[in-house]
This record gives C-alpha cells, structure tokens and sequence, in this order.
C-alpha cells in the first residue's frame, strides 16, 4: 500500500480540510506533513463549522488514526485551544490522535520573534500571521529546536536555554513584551499535549504502509508558498510539496501513490506577495463576498482574481499531480464570463512557463469563456452541470492535462461531486 498526498496548488485557502474530510472514509490513517497553526482548514457538515489548525481533517471520522508528523511545527497554546474547541462539541480526540515527537515545537518567545522580525521590515514585510511559524522553522534548520520528544528529557534546561538565547535577538531589536501570560498559557498547552499518544512516526507510518493501511496525507498552505518554489520571498517556511510529505512523514519517494491536487476555480492569496491575476475593481470585490474569502485563522480579507493557469500547470508538474480537485465553482456562478490567465506577458514577450521571479511587470494574458450562469449549488451529480460549465471543465483539462476528478459546489460536505467515479 502507498501513501496518498492531498496538497493545494495555488496560495493555500484552496478548500483542503473539506476534501480530506470527504475522502477519509476510504482511508485508515490521516496525517499532516507540515505546516503548523498558521493553516486554517474550515470544515462544514450537519450545520456546524469548524476550523482545524494543526490537527489533520480527518479527525470527525471516529474509526480513524490522525498523526500529526515530524514536519509539522506545533503551538501547544494554541493546540489546546483547538483541541478544548472540538471536545466541547462532542469530539473525543485522546484515542484517534497521535503526535510525533520529532514535531518541532513553537516557543512563545517564537511568537514574538515573528512580531519583532515583522515590524522590523516595514513595508517590506511578508505579512504572515505571527504565529511562529519562521521562528520556530529557523530554529529547526539552525539546530536549535526543541521537539516534542524533549519533554520527556531534561525539559527545563533545554527550554531555558532557548528562551534566554531567543530573549538577547528581542533586545537587539527593541521590542517590547511580557513574556510572563504567554508563556503561562504555553505551559498549560504542553499539560495538554501529554494527554495524547507520542509516538515514533516514521517508524509508525513505515510499518503502517506494510500492513496494508490505507493513508492519506494531508498539506497545509499551497504550492505556490513553497520555500523552494513558491513565490519567494513571499513563502511559508516548509516545503508545502508533495516531496514534502517524504521528509515530513518518514516516507520514501517510492511509497507515494496518487496525488490529489486541489485549486479554486479562481485564485486566491492572504498576505503580501506577487499575484498577477488580483483584481481591484468591483468584479474582485464580487468573487471575495460570494466566496467569502477571509482567513480562517486571521480574518484578513483575502486577494481575489480570475484563475491563473501559468501557475497552476507549474504546481501541477512540481507536484506530480495524477488527479485534480476543483473547489468553489459556485462562487463563479453568476459571471458572464470567466477568465483565464493562460502566459505572462514579460517585457512585451508571451511567456507560458513559471519565471524565476515574478513582480508587478508582469501582465496576465487572458482568455474568456462565456459563463454559466446557474445555480449550482444544489446540484447532485455531473449529469446536472450546465453545457458552459462543463466547457469550462474541459478547457481546464486540456490545457493542464490531468483530469478534474472531484468538484464541490458549496461548503458543506455534502455539495462534492464525484466525477470519473471507480468502477
């Protein structure tokens, strides 16, 4: 049996924890590969919604194993939160949820490194969501982490050292703070934490894949927010690839099986950071109240603009995508036409593939297909889509050559249309 990865391909806030949610029913074990509690997976079913920080999507499917992996970086603050959130609504975690202990953990001062750095840069600031997350990734790569593991072994020693090394960076830039109520709040979350299964993940997920287990693999973010191949500077701090999943779960490249990737039917991006599609008239306007595209985890509004398959294609290939998912096509559902962003236009010459930089001297080129004006959204099958729609479907497949496997018309699980079903 191989692992099955589930990543976004744009900027991340594609519709991943619904799609996990929907899928998890054919899988014995979910895990995130990466990221930590700055990815907001929002979830809607039976009425209620739902918001999942660090813990994988699967976690409302009782019969089944979530782990949270090594490449994730984990908040025990803010853990708790998330996990007091979900008990309180009848969700028992303390035998489905299993943490590994080479996870990193995010130390309160952290936090406030990522607030100092960010205020340091001006206007020329990343815009991330002060949870961390660089901090916590930087502390990792310079060897100067603390794990989940550490708890158990010398634990004070080793994060007084931190603390106090993490202290001498805020003097030096000036920042103001009092460490005493976060760290309180910190020290109750790692209380939590130890109510849960430690374990050895890639020792578990190794010997997972050789029973036969059926696993899914869950990123945070998008491809476009890649450290390596995202948008750089304007990335995350982990590798949100599928290659991500090999060094976040303790795979090997071998037992990797089908790629889900997902997109919107247009895009979307939080923060700062090159977009050559955004939209700043009315029609932006549109797609960010239909779509409702705020932060799951911060409330910021998001950036809207029409799809850009540049981009998407180079996603697709970085990420060896084998089936596509389409979410929000429900959102576009009142627009007589769609665009497509299909080359940049560079100094005057039509590109079609992803440059090494991309700035404000980059012009989307457009192709515009007419819309379907319909309803979608209580469509059950494919058999209902409108003939503009399915046009639509079939410009995308052609040009990204990988076929659009699933397509959701609405937030709640239940608006997920399966199409090319097994036989």
């Amino acid at each position: 049996m191989k692992v099955d990865v589930l990543l976004g391909l744009q900027w991340g806030d594609e519709g991943k924890g619904k799609v996990v949610d929907v899928l998890t029913p054919g899988y014995d074990i979910i895990t995130r590969f990466q990221g930590g509690p700055n990815a907001g997976h929002t979830l809607e079913f039976e009425g209620q919604k739902y918001v999942l920080r660090s813990i994988p999507s699967g976690i409302f499917q009782g019969d089944k194993i979530n782990v949270i992996g090594n490449g994730v970086v984990l908040d025990p603050a803010l853990f708790k939160t998330e996990v007091e959130a979900l008990e309180r609504s009848g969700h028992d975690l303390t035998q489905r949820l299993y943490i590994s202990k080479k996870a990193h953990l995010i130390l309160p001062t952290h936090r406030l490194l990522d607030a100092a750095q960010e205020q340091q840069k001006g206007s020329d600031k990343i815009g991330t969501t002060g949870k961390g997350i660089g901090p916590a990734y930087t502390d990792k790569i310079s060897r100067n982490g603390l794990r989940i593991g550490d708890i158990e072994h010398d634990f004070e020693v080793k994060y007084k050292k931190a603390i106090a090394r993490h202290e001498i960076l805020l003097k030096q830039m000036n920042f103001e703070y009092d460490l005493d109520p976060i760290e309180k709040e910190w020290m109750e979350g790692v209380r939590c934490l130890q109510r849960f299964h430690w374990i050895d993940s890639d020792h578990f997920m190794n010997q997972s894949i050789a029973n036969d287990k059926k696993i899914l693999a869950e990123g945070a973010q998008g491809t476009m927010l890649d450290i390596d191949f995202g948008s750089y500077p304007f990335v995350t701090s982990s590798n949100t690839i599928t290659a991500g999943a090999c060094t976040g779960l303790g795979v090997a490249p071998t037992k990797i099986g089908t790629v889900y990737g997902i997109f919107k039917a247009y895009c979307t991006r939080v923060g700062s950071g090159p977009f050559p599609t955004e939209l700043f008239d009315e029609t932006g306007q549109k797609m960010r109240d239909l779509g409702y595209e705020y932060g799951s985890v911060t409330g910021r509004p998001r950036r809207c603009g029409w799809i850009d398959l540049v981009a998407l294609r180079y996603a697709i290939m970085i990420d060896g995508a084998t089936q596509l998912i389409m979410m929000k096509s429900d959102v576009l559902d009142s627009f007589d036409t769609i665009k497509a962003c299909v080359a940049y236009r560079i100094n005057g010459e039509d590109i079609e593939d992803f440059p090494f930089e991309i700035n404000e001297n980059v012009e989307p080129v457009y192709v515009e297909l007419p819309g379907w004006v319909t309803n979608m959204t209580k469509m059950q099958s494919e058999s209902e889509f409108p003939e503009e729609f399915n046009a639509y479907l079939s410009f995308l497949e052609e040009y990204l050559e990988v076929p659009v496997k699933i397509v959701s018309v609405g937030p709640d699980r239940a608006q997920t249309i399966v199409r090319y079903a097994e036989e």
